[in-house]
């Protein structure tokens, strides 16, 4: 398959999104023959940077199969260099056209940083790390006037799209040459839906507005 540009990998997992969100599913290119076929190599249409929650299965709710998508996920999607350096591997090596930052509701990393913002009770062990990275996102969020917690956790899903492309000169030149581009996503747990909620670089489609597909309280 040869490589899409940014615009058609998009295109194909809002499809594959739609499909899912429909019951539509195609259950593409997960079967023996496609297991095969990528035996000596790989090809993903899209880095997935996600969620770890259970709930939030990349290659499922996008309606993918194997060798569509590069998929790292951590709590929060919080970054570190293990996660630079896997998503430089996938654009410089794999010449992937698409990142997806993809959050969701009710996120548990976003629940904790709030807990501990609002109560000043930090969690130990390495959950604090956690913690502190997921946090800086909120108190933006907050001091922008957003206090839904579903908001704020889109606000962090945002503002990760943006640190990949500060702190990664790899991911920036890919998106200064047109190579690449950056969609910061939320799925919405109760309807499958994955909302589009900024964009680095042009994937054809716009954010929706601030508040669409936040969960009822």
């Amino acid at each position: 398959m040869a490589n899409l540009t940014p615009i058609e990998a998009w295109q194909e997992l809002r499809e594959g999104n739609r499909r899912f969100v429909a019951s539509e599913m195609h259950n593409p290119q997960q079967n023996a023959q496609r297991r095969e076929d990528t035996v000596q190599g790989q090809n993903p249409k899209a880095v997935l940077f996600g969620c770890s929650d259970s709930r939030v299965a990349a290659e499922i709710i996008f309606d993918q199969g194997i060798g569509d998508l590069f998929v790292i996920r951590t709590a929060g999607e919080i970054i570190d260099t293990a996660v630079l350096g896997s998503i430089e591997f996938a654009i410089s090596a794999l010449k992937t056209p698409l990142i997806v930052v993809l959050g969701h509701d009710s996120c548990g990393a976003v629940g904790a940083a709030l807990n501990a913002l609002d109560t000043g009770e930090v969690p130990t062990g390495f959950l604090r790390d956690v913690v502190e990275k997921v946090s800086p996102s909120i108190l933006n969020g907050r001091r922008a006037g957003i206090t839904d917690r579903d908001e704020l956790g889109a606000e962090h899903a945002v503002e990760i799209g943006e640190l990949l492309r500060e702190r990664s000169l790899v991911v920036n030149e890919a998106v200064q040459s047109g190579n690449l581009a950056i969609a910061s996503v939320t799925y919405k747990l109760v309807d499958g839906k994955a909302y589009l909620r900024s964009v680095i670089g042009d994937i054809d489609e716009s954010p929706v507005p601030p508040g669409t597909g936040a969960a009822s309280s």
